[in-house]
């Protein structure tokens, strides 16, 4: 042996000095190596796992084949002793009497030699292995290591083989146990298991794993049992063979017992007495883990296996809580189209299912298509489990049951996050609530803000009546089969028409539209709607940059490669139109089209310019058109035609032809309704389209012309947005932002001296919006009241009536918008309300309340919301109030009359159309139909069919004002009055607007006295509605004195409340989807109109965002371009002060112009 490495060193005097070193290095032990290689190593010790479990099933598979070699008499085995060794003479043949026991046949067998000497190295080889194992397990306890039943096992299968090599010729064949090594190789393969999923990295389902433990004890029970009961029978008399003793084991362990076979001796019913007391204590052993594992399994819900998600195509939803309305509003959308049929759904939860919701789960239609899984979407695992890599989408589902929004979309922007990181390829369709938190989730495909949409339809609703029930049937998916169940006239026209959806063709491969290719976007959408029903609001051209377009106007020609968007009952490629029958419908088409032009006196591109149209032309009566998308179209040929012999006795204004095309010089504009003014001043469709606009659109309002500085608003862009991601508007703004303390409605400042709304002398009726929370999502609400597209005289107050007053960040925003003021209140108070200046409104939007007031029960979350505005239904019965809920079912208690007969009848009805599946049950009450209410829940089909339907968010998007677009329509609404009772139908107003304006119509808000149920009325009925009259008079004077008593306190004038209740109430107003082109309109109709954009606004995009460049401009860019903007805005759309004085500077000092200065705001 080498000696050890000395280390030399010297100091700085020069002495030297030696150290020994020792280096010690991790050399394993003898036994530490074994360890390793026997118990550590996962693959080593897998592969000796493996070789001793097909060593125990080879001893037991030899022991089978040595029970089956013994020839004829199973007592034939010799009974060795020492004084018959020598004899070499074949034993006589022993046999057992009835009733007695032959021990030899029980101790001694007839094994051959091979089969003895196959058992002796298995033998050997095993004890080895298991004194090995033993040693190397040992761990002081040696006690321990020898009373474990496997190594009892293995020295009774081991050690006998060897014994009987001392005394070859003797113990031959003495019967040792054999088949016990079942149960070590049972034992042997529940470890197997455990390392195979550790070499391969990858855990095994629980339960699978449990079902085969399971299954292989069962099957060492039964083959143990069977061997042994077959081999004690040996001594006696009723020998059992192979088969017939395993028949008795499954019939004994089953509890049959028929009785054909029975041990006769005790050692045998000894055993069998021993065999069902192991069974009975280790099979519910077994039993209960397989059970707790099922019922964890059941829990979290299982997996989606990966062969499933190869050859089958599946998506995801995560959400926090799986509440049933959610999830079954989410499956009926997603399965109602037709090529969604094969795929399944995944849901993915942390928190358990409902218990209704299980139930609904086990129906067969959803058992075999919803899958769902426990976990969360943060843990990779689980992500793994519902094969989130294969999944074709994933839907981030907002949770609705958290009391605080801001954290709901933190939760979903982490998910979000989780799936990129983990599935950067799978397509994610997320909900949140607040919008300033779209911009962490914008690489997701499709992201449906709560916030957004549910401000900018309420603010809709205040400018369209019914604009909510007009874009909620438009989300869901129908065909129309609710108007079946209708039983009046209204109802079965309001069902039916709230089947039309939106869809997308090409044009190449459309039969309504291919052969308007070249042709004006009206020709194709009037002539479409009056041949085949439906009707043309959108296209997309094919260019790299383009953008959906709706309604572009008659300047806009069809190319062969446009996608079109259209509303129509069914889509195209379901109908059964025909190529064929498309043709022949042309040539009457043609014919109709020659009528009109004959009809209407004028020609070529002559007859868009309305200036030019002879109104006291003849007119003649056109067919009667009835649209279907499957059937064509059939025509009734009593029409009149043209005879200029003819006297008329009344003539009529005349309608002009579509054009096919138009030329750029033709300017296009249609003037929006105010519904809040009296009716004598309400725009109607007579006085938009009559009116000849001035070629230069600079009209000078009366009301302005005297003042020499200009209007004190423009048009332009927010210079403040209250979040990242806001999309570029034109609004109406201030020229000079208003002072901040001017905001607060009713507080007196140096710039300001009006103590309540009347002293604002405002010229519209104001908009009152309750919200108990200043979220952004009120930036919503007021971008579309201050849109561009309307006139500045008709705009119309805005007041925030918040529970807290706003931060600084939000009133810096509000400022720079003409007439939006604040105030602090409670719905519950009328006092606040009166301040808030609700006698002067003509529309109160009541924002849901978004903290729970109920923990026990959701539904009962709208419970505050829906008694304050009850009360406010009782004390000021004319006002328009509209409703936000959480939850769509609570419509039913909006203005609730617990007499009201009508409201019962509804009642019924919508159990009846919920009973035949339909998916909008809730479609017939009074306040929803008439847009009185809205439900944010609706929202979530436009993220359900998203899916499919991709372009369905734009579109909604461009109808709400949340998006504006330089050639993109925008929706508003008309009139129907007096003057236009001549145009008879729906398709001829089409026509009309088509032709004069470019615009087109997409439906109609009826308003018509309700019908009756049952008209037998009892005596004492009568008399009931006669006491209850009395007290409703009695009612109102005391809510009048009340209403007036607050009023005199708060120093406002009582007169200003008006008790009176409007007819309204008893009326009932609903949306008509797209009718067809023959519907007779009524008086009074208000249709829903798509505006083109006018020139005048296109110039505004052009100076605003040049080379249609949407990067938000500069503040010397907004400046610059404003000064050449304000020379061309229209006055009259830029003035809506009503005071004749010139606007001055504001001098703190003078009072006069405090107060012209406060006017101004």
């Amino acid at each position: 042996m080498e000696d050890e490495p000395w280390l030399h060193f010297g100091d700085s005097e020069g002495a030297e000095y030696e150290f020994q070193v020792e280096f010690f290095t991790n050399e394993r032990s003898l036994k530490q190596r074994l360890q390793l290689y026997f118990i550590k190593n996962q693959r080593s010790s897998l592969r000796i796992r493996l070789f001793n479990f097909v060593l125990k099933t080879l001893t037991c598979l030899l022991y089978v084949i040595r029970v089956v070699l013994e020839e004829g008499d199973p007592i034939k085995a010799e009974c060795v002793t020492p004084s018959s060794s020598l004899n070499t003479s074949s034993p006589e043949p022993k046999s057992a009497e009835p009733g007695t026991i032959e021990w030899d046949c029980i101790w001694w067998v007839n094994r051959h030699l091979a089969l003895y000497t196959i058992h002796v190295i298995i033998a050997f080889i095993s004890l080895f292995q298991t004194i090995l194992l033993t040693y190397l397990s040992y761990k002081g306890n040696i006690r321990q290591q020898l009373i474990r039943w496997t190594f009892i096992l293995e020295i009774i299968t081991t050690v006998p083989f060897i014994a009987t090599l001392l005394w070859h010729s003797q113990l031959k064949n003495l019967f040792i146990p054999v088949f016990l090594n079942m149960w070590l190789a049972k034992s042997i393969l529940e470890h197997i298991f455990n390392d195979v999923h550790r070499v391969i990295n990858r855990a095994q389902s629980p339960l699978s794993h449990q079902l085969t433990v399971l299954m292989a004890t069962i099957i060492t029970i039964i083959f143990i049992s069977a061997c042994g009961i077959q081999h004690l029978q040996r001594g006696s008399a009723a020998h059992l063979t192979p088969f017939d003793s395993l028949w008795l084991v499954i019939v004994t362990f089953s509890t049959v017992g028929y009785g054909d076979i029975s041990p006769d001796i005790w050692p045998s019913r000894l055993f069998m007495m021993l065999m069902i007391c192991v069974s009975l204590t280790v099979l519910p052993m077994q039993l209960e883990k397989c059970m707790y594992t099922w019922v964890e399994r059941k829990k979290k819900g299982g997996s989606y296996s990966r062969h499933r998600a190869q050859t089958e195509k599946h998506v995801v939803v995560c959400a926090t809580h799986l509440l049933t309305d959610t999830v079954m509003d989410f499956l009926n959308e997603f399965y109602a189209h037709p090529k969604l049929q094969g795929y399944y759904v995944v849901l993915l939860s942390p928190s358990e299912m409902e218990e209704s919701l299980k139930i609904i789960l086990q129906i067969p239609i959803w058992a075999q298509r919803v899958i769902y899984i426990k976990g969360s979407a943060l843990k990779d695992f689980d992500l793994q489990r519902c094969r989130m890599q294969e999944a074709e989408g994933c839907f981030i589902l907002a949770s609705r049951t958290h009391s605080d929004r801001t954290v709901a979309d933190e939760h979903t922007i982490l998910r979000s996050w989780a799936i990129r990181d983990h599935s950067p390829g799978v397509d994610q369709y997320v909900q949140l609530f607040r919008p300033e938190h779209k911009f962490h989730v914008k690489f997701a495909k499709h992201v449906v803000c709560e916030d957004e949409f549910k401000y900018a339809l309420l603010a809709y609703n205040c400018l369209c009546p019914g604009t909510s029930a007009l874009i909620t049937l438009l989300l869901h998916t129908s065909r129309g089969d609710e108007g079946n169940c209708g039983k009046e006239d209204w109802q079965k026209l309001y069902g039916k028409c709230s089947g039309n959806e939106i869809y997308e063709i090409q044009l190449y491969k459309s039969i309504f539209f291919k052969d308007y290719c070249g042709k004006s976007f009206s020709y194709a959408s009037f002539n479409a709607h009056r041949r085949y029903g439906v009707c043309l609001i959108g296209v997309n051209s094919n260019d790299e940059n383009s953008k959906l377009l709706l309604n572009p106007g008659p300047h806009y020609n069809l190319q062969e490669g446009d996608t079109l968007f259209y509303l129509s009952i069914t889509k195209e490629e379901h109908s059964s139109l025909s190529q064929k029958e498309a043709n022949a419908d042309e040539g009457i088409a043609s014919m109709v089209a020659g009528v009109g032009m004959v009809a209407s006196g004028v020609a070529g591109s002559a007859a868009l310019n309305i200036a030019k149209v002879n109104t006291e032309g003849v007119q003649a009566q056109l067919p009667t058109v009835s649209a279907s998308a499957s059937t064509g179209v059939e025509i009734n040929n009593h029409f009149l035609s043209p005879n200029p012999d003819r006297v008329l006795p009344r003539r009529k204004p005349s309608i002009a032809p579509v054009a096919e095309k138009v030329g750029d010089e033709v300017h296009i504009e249609l003037t929006p309704i105010d519904l809040s003014r009296p009716s004598h001043s309400q725009h109607t469709l007579h006085s938009l389209i009559m009116e000849s606009p001035s070629p230069t659109d600079d009209v000078v309002d009366p009301l302005w012309h005297s003042h020499s500085s200009g209007s004190d608003i423009k048009v332009d862009v927010p210079p403040v947005a209250p979040y990242i991601g806001k999309g570029l508007h034109l609004c109406h703004l201030m020229r000079n932002p208003r002072p901040i303390c001017c905001l607060q409605l009713t507080k007196v400042c140096q710039h300001c001296e009006h103590r309540h709304p009347r002293e604002y002398n405002w010229r519209n009726r104001a908009i009152i919006i309750a919200s108990a929370n200043t979220s952004n999502g009120l930036y919503n609400f007021i971008l579309p009241l201050r849109s561009q597209c309307l006139k500045q005289l008709d705009l119309r107050p805005i007041v925030l009536f918040l529970e807290h007053e706003p931060e600084r960040h939000f009133k810096e925003t509000i400022r720079h918008f003409p007439m939006v003021y604040w105030i602090t209140g409670s719905i519950d108070r009328l006092d606040d309300w009166l301040k808030a200046g609700i006698n002067y409104a003509d529309n109160m939007v009541v924002v849901n309340k978004e903290t729970s007031n109920s923990i026990e029960d959701d539904y009962l979350s709208d419970c505050n919301t829906i008694v304050a505005v009850q009360t406010l239904f009782k004390l000021f019965p004319g006002a328009k109030i509209i409703t936000e809920l959480s939850q769509s079912s609570n419509m039913r208690f909006m203005h609730f009359r617990a007499d009201d007969d009508y409201a019962l009848a509804l009642s019924k009805l919508e159990k009846e159309v919920k009973r035949k599946g339909s998916h909008m049950s809730y479609m017939f009450r009074l306040p929803f139909s008439a847009g009185d209410v809205f439900s944010a829940s609706m929202l979530d089909t436009l993220l359900y069919q998203a899916f499919v339907k991709d372009y369905l968010s734009t579109i909604v998007r461009l109808m709400c004002g949340i998006d504006q677009g330089k050639d993109s329509g925008f929706l508003t609404c008309i009139k129907i009055g007096e003057d236009e009772q001549w145009l008879n139908t729906y398709g001829r107003v089409y026509q009309k607007l088509c032709s004069n304006n470019g615009a087109i119509p997409i439906g109609i808000y009826r308003t018509r006295q309700p019908g009756t149920f049952s008209t037998s009325v009892s005596v004492d009925k009568l008399d009931n509605e006669d006491a209850v009259s009395r007290n409703s008079d009695r009612e109102k004077e005391e809510i009048s004195q009340l209403v007036k008593g607050c009023m005199l306190s708060l120093n406002m004038p009582p007169n200003d409340y008006n008790c009176s209740s409007d007819e309204k109430h008893s009326q009932v107003s609903y949306v008509i989807i797209n009718p067809g082109y023959d519907l007779a309109l009524e008086k009074g109709d208000i249709i829903y109109v798509l505006r083109p954009a006018s020139k005048r606004h296109k110039d505004r995009y052009e100076q605003k965002f040049p080379a249609n460049s949407y990067d938000r401009p500069t503040d010397r860019q907004t400046n610059s371009s404003q000064e050449c903007l304000d020379e061309q805005v229209d006055v009259t759309e830029d003035t809506f002060l009503l005071t004749n004085q010139n606007a001055e500077s504001v001098n703190n000092n003078d009072p006069n112009c405090n107060r012209r200065h406060a006017a101004k705001h």
